[in-house]
Order: structure tokens, then C-alpha cells, then sequence
């Protein structure tokens, strides 16, 4: 498939300002800012890694993760939300290009693809074979019945992608409208932190999927530890996207502070030498959480040129997913420590329900723990000592 690609996508500023005014207050109540969904759509961001000929911007992913710290910067909830739609939108480029033409339309008009991936049941999560949700032959089509949780941004989204088993325990999957008859969609993510991501349950019941819109096992693209390295690269950059508005919150909180503690070395707080310092120190974090971050993603767009080429053997996959893990390890520990070091910035006014400042710390733990930093050290270290595989999963 012809990756064509543009100068660095552009234009996005009026947007993100759009997002970060009043993010903190849309957290506070609790908000599901539906009209800043479609600012979004309209703002063309979706179609940032559509190639050019298909009516997208063409981005590289170095521009993508850019794009994407400061989006996760200016509203983390929202950036999350949108991680299934560009998943979706990367396994696009490895299928045959007249399906991709129709999907790749989809993305590049502003439509955002939500998920309906994940069960609790089955042995381990990524495990497709024992997912309950079937997708069941009428005649020429299907019918997709089951229950999804951490549907993340199916709240906000047009379509869904939905993973289920075939009667004969085939793993298959679809996008589908979510106005089609059968699937309801309920925002009860209970979580701390991202709490409007938009990662309910989603139901569906007796559901119709066509048979264009159905692929089954061997028809998916491979290899999955690339597209799995993407996934993991998207959640450790919406983390950089919290330590950057943390350490923007720390610098507007010692700026308006104008009391000192009575046995300071300064008159006001913005000259004490240990708030200055500390102030220092979180920069410094988000400066290195996003170094790092961009370095990774220049590893995955040359997987992306050799996968897309057709080497899938070159071991360009492996060494994106090993970048990503090694990512993750350092950036949640970078990103915990900054989102606590803030309160120290602010000293006690810091933790009024009103200001809000716990939200940073609440939304890097919650992404944090989506795979867990040690499993991933694990098999980094066992990789570096042993030189054992890598995991080949989209959890990796």
C-alpha cells in the first residue's frame, strides 16, 4: 500500500486551547464534553496518519505523537478516548487496499472508531479465543451478541470495533455504527482517574454486521507486537501529556502564590530557593518523558516503512515494541513522581477539592496500571540477560 507522506500536520492550536480551557472544571464535575468530540472531529487531528491520497494528512508518527502529547497536554480524557480510533487506523495499512480505501474514508471524514474489545472473562487479557461475544452466520452476514467493558471512547464514538469468536471459535471482529439495532452503550467507568475516557460496558443483541464490515482470524494484518508497540507508545504519551500540564500547573501555582512559610529564605514564594528548584525538577521530568517518547516513535516509523514494504522478518517490530516497554518503565516513574512533587510546589491550598491538582496524579496512575510497569521490566530484563522473545501481542 502507497504510504505517502506530508510536511507535518498543522493548524491544531485553536483546538488544543479549545481543550484545555476548563479541563480541570470538566474533571471536577464530571463532565462529558460531547461539543469539544466535535470540535475535534471537525479539526481534521483524525486523519492525521491517513496517508495523503486517502484524505488524510500523511503524518509520520514522530508527528502523530507530537500532535498527540499536546492534545493529552490541553485534555488527557479525550486524547485516551481517541486511542481505538488511531489503533484502528495503523492495522489499516497492512489490509488490501480497496477495504482500506473505504475504511481509510471513514477516518479522513472526522468518524471516530471506538472499541469493544475487552472481557473479563477468558484466561488472560488478549485472549481472543475465549471471548464470549459471538458472531453468529445469517445467511451471508452476521449477527454479533456479547458484553464489552473498558469500551474506551465508544461514548464519543460513530462506529465500534468490535471482537467476538465464531461459532467454530474463530476469532473475528467488525466496525460497526453504533446506531445499528442491538447495541447500547453505558457510561459507567467508575475508575479515579480518566474518568471521562468514555470506558464503559457496551452491550450488544442479536446486533447486524455485514459481510464486508466482518474479518475473520487470518484475515487480521501482521505483525502484532508493531501495532502493539503503537498501542503501548499511545498510552505512555498521553501520560507525558498529564506530566506536561502538571508541570503548567506547577509553574501557574508559584506564580499567584504570595505567602510564604514563615521560616522561608524568601519573601515570596517564587524566589524560594526550594520551590524554584522543585519547580526545576518537574520541568525537567516532562522534558525527558517527551524525549523519550519521540525517540521511541522514530524506531516505530521505521517499522512502519519496513512492515509496510513487505519485510516483516527484519526484526523492526520487536525492537519498537522493546523501546515502548523500555518507555513505560521509566516515563510512569518520571510522571508519578512530578504529579506528587506538585503538591510540595503548592503546599496545602494545593490540596483543595476546588483546584483540582490531584486529577495529574489520579490520571497517570490510572493509565499507569494498564499493564503493569514490572511485568514489562520482567521481560525486558529476561530479554537483555537471556535474549528471550518478546511477547508478540498488542498488549506488549
Amino acid at each position: 500500500m502507497t504510504t505517502t507522506q506530508s510536511a507535518p500536520a498543522q493548524g491544531f492550536t485553536a483546538l488544543f486551547d479549545a481543550l484545555r480551557d476548563g479541563a480541570a472544571e470538566r474533571e471536577r464535575s464530571a463532565e462529558r464534553p460531547h461539543d469539544l468530540v466535535d470540535q475535534i472531529k471537525a479539526s481534521g487531528i483524525l486523519g492525521l496518519r491517513v496517508p495523503v491520497e486517502h484524505g488524510g494528512h500523511g503524518a509520520t508518527l514522530r508527528e502523530f505523537f507530537e500532535n498527540l502529547i499536546e492534545l493529552a497536554r490541553a485534555d488527557s480524557n479525550l486524547a485516551q478516548a481517541l486511542r481505538a480510533h488511531f489503533g484502528y487506523g495503523e492495522q489499516l495499512r497492512f489490509v488490501p487496499e480497496d477495504a482500506a480505501r473505504a475504511a481509510f474514508a471513514v477516518l479522513a471524514r472526522g468518524e471516530i472508531v471506538g472499541n469493544a474489545i475487552t472481557e473479563p472473562a477468558g484466561a488472560h487479557s488478549g485472549d481472543f479465543a475465549g471471548l464470549s461475544t459471538t458472531f453468529t452466520p445469517d445467511g451471508d452476514d452476521w449477527r454479533i451478541t456479547g458484553t464489552k467493558f473498558y469500551s474506551t471512547g465508544t461514548l464519543y464514538a460513530d462506529r465500534v470495533w468490535v471482537w467476538g469468536v465464531t461459532p467454530d471459535g474463530l476469532p473475528a471482529s467488525a466496525v460497526v455504527p453504533l446506531d445499528r439495532d442491538g447495541i447500547t452503550v453505558v457510561d459507567d467507568w467508575d475508575g479515579f482517574g480518566q474518568q471521562a475516557s468514555g470506558s464503559g460496558t457496551t452491550h450488544f443483541e442479536n446486533t447486524p454486521a455485514l459481510a464486508a464490515e466482518v474479518g475473520v482470524a487470518g484475515t487480521e494484518p501482521p505483525p502484532r507486537l508493531a501495532l502493539g508497540a503503537f498501542l503501548q507508545l499511545y498510552l505512555t504519551a498521553v501520560i507525558v501529556g498529564n506530566l506536561e500540564a502538571a508541570r503548567d500547573d506547577a509553574v501557574a501555582v508559584l506564580q499567584a502564590r504570595t505567602r510564604n512559610i514563615t521560616h522561608g529564605t524568601a519573601e515570596l514564594p517564587r524566589n524560594e530557593p526550594v520551590l524554584l528548584a522543585q519547580v526545576g525538577d518537574i520541568a525537567s521530568k516532562a522534558y525527558a518523558a517527551r524525549s523519550i517518547v519521540l525517540d521511541v516513535a522514530a524506531y516505530l516509523d521505521e517499522a512502519d516503512a519496513e512492515l509496510t514494504a513487505g519485510r516483516f522478518d527484519s526484526g523492526v517490530g520487536e525492537r519498537a515494541g522493546l523501546r515502548a516497554a523500555e518507555a513505560k518503565v521509566v516515563v510512569d516513574r518520571l510522571a508519578l513522581d512530578a504529579a506528587t512533587a506538585l503538591f510540595d510546589v503548592g503546599g496545602a491550598s494545593a490540596t483543595r477539592s476546588s483546584a483540582n491538582l490531584d486529577r495529574h496524579w489520579r490520571n497517570i496512575r490510572t493509565l499507569a496500571s494498564h499493564n503493569p510497569t514490572r511485568l514489562k521490566a520482567q521481560v525486558i530484563g529476561d530479554h537483555v540477560i537471556n535474549d528471550a522473545e518478546l511477547p508478540d501481542n498488542t498488549y506488549f
